[in-house]
């Protein structure tokens, strides 16, 4: 069968389901990240209602503790990360000029599996409330004496979805080494897809241990386990090692890429080539390396020791070196360029600055003494906020505003988008800059009130309306998404913004096979390369021929549902009364897992072929 004929007896649903396309799974990420990012958004403004005045009774101190887990559970885990899959799946493969990612199949997997493990979290709220131990899951509040079913729900809900974000990262490691267009080298590969590269590297190695220690805790919890219990002979400092050995690297695995977003979108809107690009490379490789050699400043007030403290101190301090070099290359990008400054342009100039005061506050944080008198304190909440709103988040827009054109065929509406900027950083800076001040005068985090007189309600108040206004610029930008899908003209050509690297050589709206002939690099920045030194398109490494595509497949669908009635099966275990034996619904999960994992297996799946006739009509229309 060809591939129209293919395509079109699918039904639209159908066809979503079944998709291994990374173009279309990119999609599946942005709308699942962004659903949970309004959830996760919707839960902080709760929690700054209750904290606008003193002694508020808006929510009462469990709600609140079930809030706060859940909004940074949910803010890291289901929101910030799938958010930049979304971006790393549409654009990778098209800037290293491949028609996929190296394994179709398992991107496809990868997405469904982290969708239904952020699903068997989320269903926490119908079974007795969400967890609360706070997003840290510190045991002993999070061992079966203290937390309840949410707690479960926490373990196994971040275990799946866990897994679908490690194959995803071993997927896009395998397709950026082994799939880059000819004449692509390493060193002529966008920064995106450096950090892209760096950040799933990271992942496999962050994310193996969160999956150990949640492994620990849920024996604990569901099957009596003593491996973070003191009075049976385990050691509950041991988990905050166990975590923070990943949720340190988890920031830079937020972070680089938003670097490379940064790094796209300055040099697109300066009219200029990336100053120090191979500094920039090596900067990246430093900070996830050093990553990895900082995470006891989470653990400054355990006791570890005076010199255990200090080498860790060192080494917290030594990150800002490679940072500051990205800092300034971004800044000497922009220096004597032709500037234009669209919404994609204010988000990621506006990110340099803010992230810079993030940075700033986080080497304070690093002196162990400072850290003893701030820890706990409003001034952290303000310093991590300022890094992953005031960095990741900013470059997240940056991103959507760039490449929006590329994956929706239009661009969003300017002016929209250029209220919703000034919206979001007024809001956002009114939010958290404040909390330094309120950290300083001694306020403590995830407290859920506070007293009278004690010179905190002014600070709060500015701090709450603050939260409002973001929220309002969130509610712009999806306004501006609805509007410009019906009155926004289409874009037609392949490179609304004269940008620089490949993607934008591809026609709009992009073939599902991406590039009817596998491009030649000849450059850093090859799009730019030819445009100035060839004839504006890219020669082609190959010639026009057949092309191989694969088929799609409903069984990653159904290994991420077999996962999630597995997980829940497994928390029915700590159910005081259940409708069905959990042993029954833990062995459905299993026999939908394992028997899509059989039969994929055992079912040869060669894919199919666009015939060459059709590659040329398709070229045609397109052109």
């Amino acid at each position: 069968m060809s591939t129209a004929a293919a395509t079109k007896n699918k039904s639209v649903l159908w066809d979503w389901l079944t998709t291994v396309d990374h173009k279309k799974l990119a999609v599946l990420y942005l709308i699942a990240g962004t659903l949970f990012f309004i959830k996760a958004g919707m839960m902080a403004l709760f929690m700054r209602i209750q904290l606008m005045s003193a002694e508020n009774d808006f929510l009462t101190g469990q709600t609140f503790n079930e809030l706060i887990t859940m909004h940074g559970t949910i803010m890291l885990f289901l929101a910030a990360t799938p958010l930049i899959f979304a971006f790393m799946n549409f654009v990778i493969p098209l800037q290293i000029g491949a028609r996929d990612v190296a394994f179709p199949f398992v991107n496809a997997l990868g997405f469904w599996i982290f969708f239904f493990g952020g699903l068997l979290l989320s269903t926490s709220w119908f079974f007795g409330g969400g967890p609360d131990a706070g997003w840290t899951a510190y045991v002993p509040l999070s061992s079966g004496e203290y937390a309840d079913l949410g707690l479960d729900f926490y373990v196994l809900g971040l275990q799946v979805s866990g897994i679908g974000t490690l194959v995803s990262a071993i997927n896009f490691i395998v397709t950026i080494i082994n799939m880059r267009a000819p004449g692509m080298t390493m060193m002529r590969m966008p920064l995106f897809c450096w950090t892209g590269l760096v950040v799933s590297i990271l992942i496999v190695f962050a994310f193996t241990p969160l999956a150990a220690g949640l492994a620990l805790l849920m024996l604990d919890r569901l099957f009596g386990g003593q491996f973070f219990i003191p009075d049976m002979g385990g050691n509950a400092v041991l988990w905050q090692h166990i975590f923070w050995i990943f949720g340190h690297p988890e920031v830079y695995i937020l972070v680089l890429p938003a670097f490379g977003i940064i790094s796209e979108v300055i040099p697109a809107f300066s009219r200029k080539r990336l100053f120090g690009y191979t500094a920039m490379v090596f900067a990246t490789l430093v900070i996830a390396f050093l990553g990895f050699m900082v995470w006891v400043h989470h653990m400054f007030t355990v006791g570890l020791g005076p010199i255990t403290n200090s080498v860790f101190a060192i080494a917290t301090m030594g990150i800002a070196v490679p940072t500051g070099i990205k800092i300034f290359n971004w800044l000497f990008t922009m220096w004597g360029g032709k500037l234009t400054f669209n919404t994609a342009m204010l988000c990621a100039s506006s990110f340099v600055p803010t992230f810079v005061l993030g940075g700033v506050t986080g080497v304070m944080l690093a002196m162990v003494p400072v850290d003893y008198l701030y820890h706990d304190t409003y001034f952290v909440v303000a310093h991590f906020h300022y890094i992953i709103i005031g960095g990741i988040v900013l470059g997240l827009l940056a991103g959507t505003y760039y490449w929006y054109p590329k994956m929706f065929g239009h661009k969003l509406n300017e002016k929209l988008g250029i209220l919703m900027f000034w919206l979001f950083y007024i809001g956002f800076h009114m939010t958290f800059f404040i909390q330094h001040i309120l950290g300083l005068i001694g306020m403590p985090r995830r407290v859920y009130t506070y007293l009278e007189g004690q010179g905190m309600e002014t600070m709060n108040l500015i701090s709450s309306i603050g939260s409002l206004v973001m929220g309002a610029a969130i509610l712009v930008l999806v306004i501006n998404v609805v509007y410009s899908a019906f009155t926004a003209e289409r874009i037609t050509v392949n490179d609304p913004w004269d940008a620089r690297t490949l993607e934008w050589s591809t026609p709009t709206p992009i073939p599902e096979y991406n590039f009817a002939q596998t491009p030649q690099v000849r450059s850093l920045d090859p799009w730019f390369y030819e445009k100035v030194h060839g004839d504006g398109t890219m020669k082609p490494a190959e010639p026009m021929q057949e092309i191989h595509m694969p088929n799609g497949s409903i069984l990653p669908f159904v290994i991420g549902l077999g996962l999630y009635i597995w997980g829940f099966g497994m928390i029915m275990l700590n159910m005081e009364s259940t409708i069905v034996t959990p042993f029954l619904v833990i062995g459905t999960g299993v026999v939908l897992t394992f028997g899509s994992m059989l039969i994929r297996s055992i079912k040869e799946d060669h894919g199919y072929h666009i015939p060459l006739e059709e590659v040329k009509k398709i070229e045609r229309e397109v052109s």
